[in-house]
Formats: C-alpha cells, sequence, structure tokens
C-alpha cells in the first residue's frame, strides 16, 4: 500500500492528451469547451487494471464472463473498506447498475406503481424508469441537499394509497452534491420502508469515493429487506466496459424471482476490470481519493474568491458537486456557461425539483483545469 502521507496523484493527465479521448466527454462538444459535466475522470487506467485487460487481450480471453472471482473480490473489499460482511450467495452480477435498479424495481411494483426518488437527483432515476411503464414521485431533498424525511413519509403513504405496490430508490452517495447519509438516517428510512411496506434499492456506485468526515453505511446493513446496487466503474473509471452487482438483503422481497430470471450479464472485460480493481487496485485508489480531496476543497476556495453569489456544497462524498446560482443566470445556467464561457456542466432543471438555478460540476480532473473553467464561469458572471 501507499505509505501514509504520500499519493501518486491521477490528475496529471495533459489537455492535450485529453483531447485525443474518443469519449463522450471529449466529443460531445466543440474542442474549444472544457467538459465538466458527465461522470468520467480525467485519469490514465490504474495499471493493474490495464494489465488485467491486456491479458485477456493477449490470451484472446474473450468469452462469456465468470463472475465468481468478481463477487469474492467486492466482497473483500466490502468487508476491508466498510467493515460490511457481504454474504456473497445473496450478490447477483449484473450488467450495469442502472440495468439492476431498473430490472429490480420492475420486480418489486406494477405496470403503472410508483416510484420514490429524492430530487435534484441523477438524471436516469426518472427516465429509464419512465420507459419501463413506472410512474415518479418525488420526496424532495431539504434545502440542506439531505433527506427529508417526513416528504418521503408522505410520499410513502401517498404511493401506496388503495393497497398498491411501491418501491423507493435511494441513492447513497447522493448524486448531486455529495451528501452521505448518516446511519441515522438510513436507519429512519429503514422504519418507514417497514411501515409502509415499501421496499428500498439503494444505488450505491459512489460507495467508495466518501471523504474525511463523513462515512458510508451499506443501506443492507440497517434494512435486511433492501437490495443494493454496487460496481466499480465510478471509482476507478470503468464506463466503457460495464459491470455491476446486485446485493440483496437476506429478507428481500423480489431478490430470488430476480435471480430466477433472464437477466443481462456484465462484460467479461468489465468483469476483469472491476475484480483487478478491487484486489490490486486499492494503491490507485488512495492517490485518486487524495486527490480528489484536494480538489474538492481547491473548489471550495475558488468559487469563495473569484464567484461572488454562487453557492457550492462542498461534497461528502461522489466527484460530483452542486453550484447555486441564484438569480444570476436564469432558470437553466449550465445554458450560458457554454455559450458564453465555453465551459459545460450539467444543467440543473434535468435533476428534478430543486434543480433549476444549479448545474452540476465534475471536479475529477487537474487543478489546473479547475482554475481555469471557475475562470470562465467567472467571466460570463462579470459580463451579467
Amino acid at each position: 500500500m501507499t505509505p501514509a502521507g504520500t499519493f501518486t496523484d491521477p490528475f496529471t493527465v495533459p489537455l492535450a492528451r485529453l483531447r485525443e479521448r474518443t469519449s463522450a466527454k471529449w466529443r460531445h462538444y466543440d474542442a474549444d469547451v472544457l467538459p465538466l459535466w458527465v461522470a468520467e475522470m480525467d485519469v490514465d487506467l490504474a495499471d493493474p487494471i490495464r494489465e488485467a485487460l491486456e491479458r485477456a487481450i493477449r490470451d484472446g480471453d474473450m468469452g462469456y464472463p465468470g463472475s465468481t472471482p468478481y463477487v469474492e473480490a467486492f466482497g473483500s473489499f466490502a468487508r476491508d473498506t466498510w467493515g460490511w460482511q457481504v454474504d456473497e450467495a445473496r450478490v447477483a452480477p449484473v450488467q450495469s447498475v442502472i440495468l439492476g435498479y431498473v430490472d429490480a424495481l420492475i420486480e418489486l411494483t406494477d405496470a403503472g406503481g410508483e416510484v420514490i426518488v429524492n430530487p435534484p437527483v441523477y438524471p436516469p432515476f426518472f427516465q429509464y424508469l419512465i420507459q419501463a411503464d413506472r410512474a415518479i414521485r418525488e420526496a424532495p431533498l431539504g434545502a440542506d441537499m439531505r433527506l427529508d424525511l417526513a416528504a418521503i413519509d408522505r410520499a410513502m403513504a401517498e404511493a401506496t394509497a388503495g393497497g398498491r405496490r411501491a418501491a423507493y430508490l435511494l441513492c447513497s452517495p447522493h448524486n448531486p452534491g455529495g451528501t452521505v447519509h448518516t446511519r441515522e438516517e438510513l436507519a429512519a428510512v429503514a422504519e418507514l420502508s417497514r411501515r409502509h411496506g415499501v421496499p428500498v434499492v439503494s444505488d450505491e456506485i459512489h460507495a467508495p469515493i466518501v471523504y474525511p468526515g463523513a462515512t458510508f453505511v451499506p443501506y443492507l446493513e440497517v434494512d435486511p429487506t433492501g437490495m443494493a446496487l454496487h460496481a466499480a466503474s465510478k471509482t476507478w473509471n470503468l464506463a466503457a466496459i460495464p459491470a455491476a452487482l446486485l446485493v440483496g438483503g437476506p429478507e428481500a422481497a423480489g431478490f430470488d424471482s430476480y435471480r430466477a430470471g433472464k437477466h443481462h450479464s456484465p462484460t467479461h472485460l468489465g468483469v476483469i476490470a472491476q475484480t483487478a480493481a478491487y484486489n490490486e487496485g486499492r494503491d490507485w485508489y488512495a492517490g485518486l481519493m487524495a486527490g480528489l480531496d484536494r480538489n474538492r476543497l481547491l473548489v471550495r476556495d475558488l468559487v469563495a474568491e473569484h464567484l461572488p453569489g454562487v453557492s457550492y456544497l462542498v461534497p461528502e462524498g461522489t466527484y460530483l458537486t452542486w453550484l447555486g446560482f441564484g438569480d444570476l443566470l436564469g432558470d437553466e445556467p449550465a445554458y450560458a456557461l457554454i455559450e458564453r464561457g465555453r465551459v459545460a456542466l450539467n444543467n440543473g432543471p434535468y435533476f428534478g425539483t430543486g434543480g433549476a438555478r444549479h448545474a452540476r460540476l465534475n471536479i475529477a480532473t487537474s487543478p489546473a483545469i479547475l482554475e481555469e473553467a471557475v475562470r470562465r464561469i467567472g467571466t460570463v458572471l462579470a459580463q451579467g
């Protein structure tokens, strides 16, 4: 492991080389735009992952995925990182976190049934479920971007009126803004779930990315009836080769029926990459967390110095932060920033109620790029 107090900074890839990449982040906008929107990090692949993938390609290991080592690797990482003893017999490999939670929620609700979410929240919490013929019921976060338990209580009561089946899709840690739910908050959610008969599916893809001062609590530690989704893809920047894991609590309704059905498997290369990440990518992960911790505080200082009237919620977790522009740039500030500042952030209204007049900023890049992005935003604000 990396000695205490030292780390290898992964955020050193030059901008010129980043612009050679062909991913959506770097091809969606014109070449003069700084893209700080989609959840992709400006890093090179961790050496153990690169070596595992190169070995698979060299050996022609291009068959169907075998997931046992993947499940074991996740179990080891969960135990060492969070002290969570995962029952590996209750883990189902799935293609991606999104498909995993959509399919799980289909098991738990009926066509036309309601799924509760906490906006502002990751936009695919809306889009994919609506396409799956589920209705969205919002229980918005409080002004502090924390769970509003009274709103969740009301939403659960309304969603189950008349004996209807409903479910709750939790984002933990929360995207955007990086709130890390406390054990007390999650226990209160579990009690509401029990009282109303509304099962919880927790999207925990950002679970490893939690900063000093906050503690990630796996939802299944407080609720044996829940299900949770995990993946190494956000932490080790592996969106190109999807894989994820659905974990069922010991009393989770719907988990056994889910596993009895047919679902898309993860990609074989995704399994190889994520197994290597959990087992051998921990030094790289330590450097990532040190770099992100520096970046979140750098942005705090830059916003305070250069962006008067803009609020910045210092994240407790994730690298997807939340900027509030108040009355400065209208309800959709990201449009003004791209048109007049040539910096791309995610538009706040896409995240649902509470998103107007906000934008999501991805801080997983170099300090130099963050400084230039804030300079460009400041120029737009100065124009009035």
